[in-house]
């Protein structure tokens, strides 16, 4: 038989185990301090560690001692430096895991110093030679438990390097399709590092299989973007041999390694919550590229094509970092050029939010100037128009690399050879997110070099962003013809409108389009379009959280649909964002933006509860504006090739019940997309997709499903209905062949909803889903196929649930002697045990995130595995069943009932209603409110048996009566305490 040990972890053990046979190049290895070893296999039980123990510190010290001379001399240096590493994992508590993560990275990659020198001064600490990687020891074992020997946590994979456990993999099994690696990440994010985060201080990174996918994230990294790993051009997933390339390529011990020391950032979110970044393959796989080119000294240049979304802007940081660590540049410039005039973009904010040290901004020519005079090692922010204003050489030196942010812009105005002319020497990196067409010369001459054959350096596709998840596909969807315009006034305003200009000639040349203005300014047209925007906004944007951004043709069309859209949904819902001069003479100066009103007002679109919900631009914004929550893009301007494709990817970002961005098309810019786009056209079609497609998908869509159920009422409501329905679906097997159908279904539904063509269908997918939500499994295993269910269906299915009889008088069933010997003279046991199964079923999902619950439901799975192959007799099966519902029952009766609390309210507020005056009846509330509050914060489990839990709480109480209400009743507080007591 097959299951999760004897196949998936035994692979991933021998695969890490079996030498570095991975395409690694020679001279590759040869940088790391030649011949890395493998990982060898060591038994957890053989680890000479305590069940308690996070490090196995034997090894540590080993490491200690071997790798740091000073220790070396003094032994016994190493149990100091040991004392301070064990001190991180007990701070998680107060620290939080991520700020514990990142304070043993910092000892880690041996930023940390003792006082070990001759005179007392400090010296680094070396817990892993970077260096010379085979000074270090590799161990992988399996089964590792921690931090009680009997009911602790099991971990599948630890990866340790010199005795501190990097990686914690875990494996699922491979042989069902509702078991998938999502599982496996759910265990690791959901239940370990909330349960023993301690585990987790130390770690690079965690991943999950199940054989057939891989997947990798850090600490609190949420599972939704957890990335897949791939090398070189194979990328696919499905066999355990897929899942074996992953592995071999990314935890081999060098490239583990590399991420700790040069792909992993610290950066603080907008929420001001500490956040662990770590490298898609892309990101490792780009930047190593340059690294590897600068060291060995040519070509000299490279172009990066990653698709917009993938995150270049963290490759230029991964970049940059390893580039001046890099022991064989001798502290090299890194220069990152941008195309905005301002600094103020996507690169900059992630470079200040991950607090990068020794980086500047070069805002004038003259800053850009003085800083590559003074020969400056840093890293340094400046603006490609900074090299056209320069003139002659700037720096001859060799050991500068510049990134080039946009690269294909780089034509405006010969940019490129400018670039070069000042820095003859440097090294020229061009990144781009759209694809460079074969007219535009000058990016590669200026970047592309000559030994890379397609002209790319490194090129991560938009299907590869879409395949890994990085980025969601597009819809577009065309209007009625009514509001179009025809193409020969869109082809003539295109003519007229080029990038090279300003905004202002631009507006000008638009008033000479004076054709095409006229007719997209028509008041009639404005309105007609404005009340589509809001109703289709309403009915399919709005009800999933998601936000909208309208492009209009000029600054004047902002004004007319704001004006607009303020009489259809008032003057808060939207706002403009335009380039103006803001001085007398600027029409537009009300519009006006200061850069923190500006950023204030995005960080308002992008929160979910702000009642903003359309941008409205013309041209700002639709580059590097980064707003995960933006869905949908009402797009009434003339745009072509990369301008294009930039700005509909703004609404391709992920983010939560996100399936795809949606491109609503007022000027039939999309009939010919793909010739617009100049390249691949198959490949566009297959990102782009029709709605109108996705509409004649539907029928067959449905009926697959409801193929499953033939011959079964579905105006049958209650039991009866769901049990008909249940049988049909016997096995597990059958069970996950449904839910792969239905995932399809739902997807489908989820992306046109609530168009009219769903009408017909609403009846039978409401049904649908219901016996999906009953077959699912209680333990809340396999989370890709049993997906959760999104906005709408939910919706749908709560405007009238059907299966109102599953109520919870479970436990009169289970409790009564009489029911069961009644049950034991039951003509159908079957149908018995499902209405049972199926109360049951319903108990265990209240409970979903309690370990004795999830493993209650692991319990009534393997029942019901035993009853279909065989191997339990009904009337066995529905005893099983009872003995289990009894142990439910009893569960419950352990838990904290919710209402509890809610009762511990009611009793104090009755308590103080007895003292409170006549003035005083606002108070009570706020007594009670405030006695909540405060047991809530200093409380914790079991307290009321420690002496310590007591005096805390007493001592809280105290504050609340006595000082801050001034009511001396001694009386009164031992029966608030004895309250306190019993209903906390």
């Amino acid at each position: 038989m097959f299951n999760e040990e004897n196949t998936v972890e035994q692979m991933v053990l021998d695969t890490l185990c079996g030498g570095v046979t991975s395409n690694m190049v020679a001279e590759e290895l040869a940088s790391y301090g030649g011949e890395v070893k493998s990982w060898r296999f060591v038994s957890a039980e053989e680890l000479p560690r305590q069940h308690s123990d996070v490090l196995v510190e034997s090894m540590v010290r080993d490491a200690l001692i071997r790798l740091n001379p000073e220790i070396k001399a003094q032994p016994d240096r190493a149990d100091e430096v040991l004392y301070r590493l064990r001190t991180i994992p007990l701070s998680v508590q107060s620290e939080g895991l991520v700020r514990a993560n990142e304070l043993f990275a910092e000892w880690l990659r041996g930023e940390k110093s003792m006082p070990f020198g001759e005179r007392g001064e400090h010296t680094p600490v070396r817990l892993i030679d970077f260096e010379n990687l085979s000074n270090n020891d590799y161990v992988v074992t399996n089964q590792w438990v921690y931090p009680v020997k009997e009911g602790g946590r099991r971990f599948d994979i630890i990866m340790l390097v010199n005795g501190i456990p990097l990686v914690v993999g875990e494996a699922k099994t491979p042989v069902r399709p509702a078991v998938t690696w999502v599982d496996g990440a759910s265990d690791i994010h959901n239940g370990y590092e909330q349960s023993v985060p301690q585990m987790f201080v130390p770690n690079v990174l965690s991943f999950a299989t199940e054989g057939k996918c891989y997947r990798y994230g850090s600490v609190r990294m949420p599972i939704d973007i957890w990335g897949p790993w791939h090398e070189g051009e194979n990328k696919a997933e499905g066999t355990l041999a897929d899942v074996q390339r992953s592995i071999r390529s990314m935890l081999r011990p060098h490239v583990v390694l590399d991420i700790l020391q040069n792909f992993t950032l610290f950066a603080t979110d907008k929420k001001h919550r500490r956040i662990k970044i770590i490298c898609r393959y892309q990101q490792y796989e780009g930047a190593n590229l340059m690294v590897a080119r600068v060291v060995k000294g040519y070509p000299k240049k490279g172009l990066i094509w990653h698709f917009q979304g993938s995150g270049k802007s963290l490759l230029m940081v991964f970049a940059a970092q390893k580039l001046r660590m890099h022991r064989k540049l001798g502290n090299p410039t890194v220069m990152i050029v941008v195309d905005r005039i301002d600094l103020d973009t996507q690169i900059t904010a992630t470079f200040n939010a991950a607090d990068i040290p020794n980086m500047i901004g070069a805002a004038t020519r003259q800053e850009l100037q003085s800083l590559l005079a003074a020969d400056t090692r840093k890293i340094i922010i400046t603006t490609i128009h900074k090299f056209g204003e320069a003139d002659g050489r700037l720096n001859e030196r060799s050991n500068i690399i510049v990134m080039v942010d946009e690269a294909h812009r780089t034509q405006e105005g010969d940019l490129g050879r400018k670039m070069r002319d000042a820095l003859p020497n440097a090294f020229l990196f061009g990144l781009t997110g759209t694809p460079i067409n074969k007219r535009d010369r000058n990016t590669f001459w200026a970047f592309g070099a000559d030994e890379d054959e397609q002209g790319y350096m490194s090129r991560y596709s938009f299907q590869d962003s879409i395949r890994d998840k990085a980025t969601l596909p597009l819809h577009f969807e065309a209007v009625d013809v009514k509001l179009k315009i025809n193409k020969d006034a869109i082809d003539e305003a295109y003519s007229q409108m080029t990038d090279e200009l300003s905004e202002l000639d631009r507006d000008d040349l638009a008033k000479r389009a004076a054709k095409m203005a006229v007719l997209i300014k028509a008041p009639v047209r404005v309105n007609a379009i404005c009340q589509h925007i809001v109703k289709h906004f309403q009915e399919k944007v709005e009800p999933n959280g998601f936000k909208a951004q309208v492009v209009t043709f000029d600054r004047e069309c902002c004004v007319l649909y704001k004006k607009a859209m303020d009489e259809l949904v008032g003057p808060e819902a939207s706002a403009i964002v335009m380039h103006t001069q803001g001085g007398k003479s600027d029409q537009y100066a009300e519009w006006k933006l200061a850069k923190d009103e500006e950023e204030k007002l995005l960080d308002r679109f992008r929160d979910p509860n702000d009642p903003l919900k359309f941008l409205i631009v013309t041209s700002k914004l639709l580059t590097g504006f980064d707003a995960p929550i933006l869905q949908v893009m009402y797009l009434d301007k003339p745009m072509k090739d990369h301008n294009l494709l930039q700005a509909i990817c703004r609404t391709n970002r992920v983010y939560p019940g996100k399936t795809h961005g949606l491109i609503v098309d007022y000027l039939g810019i999309f009939d010919d997309v793909a010739t617009a786009l100049d390249f691949d056209e198959k490949a566009v079609q297959k990102v782009i997709t029709n709605l109108d497609e996705l509409k004649k998908e539907l029928p067959g869509v449905v009926a697959r499903c409801l193929a499953f159920f033939p011959g079964v009422d579905r105006t049958v409501g209650g039991y009866e209905g769901l049990i008909a329905a249940q049988d049909c679906l016997p096995n597990n097997e059958t069970r996950d062949k449904f839910a792969a159908e239905y995932s399809v279904l739902s997807r489908l539904w989820e992306a046109l909803s609530p168009d009219p063509c769903l009408g017909p269908y609403e009846k039978d997918y409401k049904w649908l889903t219901q016996v999906y939500e009953s077959v699912k499994p209680p333990s809340g295993h396999g989370k890709l196929l049993w997906h959760a269910l999104g906005a709408k269906t939910i919706e749908l299915v709560h405007e009238n649930v059907a299966i109102e009889e599953v109520r919870d008088d479970l436990e009169t069933l289970v409790m009564d002697a009489e029911v069961l010997e009644g049950l034991l003279e039951v003509k159908d046991p079957d149908k018995k045990s499902k209405e049972i199964e199926i109360k049951l079923i319903a108990r265990l999902r209240k409970h979903k995130s309690d370990p004795t619950f999830v493993a209650l439901g692991e319990r009534l799975e393997k029942l019901r595995e035993r009853h279909e192959q065989g191997l339990l007799h009904s009337l066995d099966f529905l005893k099983e069943l009872l003995t289990l519902a009894k142990e439910v029952v009893q569960a419950e009766k352990q838990v904290d009932p919710v209402d509890e609390q809610a009762k511990a309210k009611a009793a104090l507020t009755e308590l103080f209603a007895e003292v409170k005056g006549t003035k005083t009846p606002v108070i009570v509330e706020r007594i009670v409110n405030d006695i909540d509050e405060i047991v809530g914060k200093v409380k914790f489990p079991g307290w009321q048996d420690t002496k310590a839990g007591e005096r805390e709480v007493q001592k809280a109480l105290r504050k609340v009566v006595y000082v801050k209400y001034k009511i001396k009743d001694q009386d009164l507080f031992d029966k608030a305490f004895g309250y306190i007591r019993q209903y906390y």
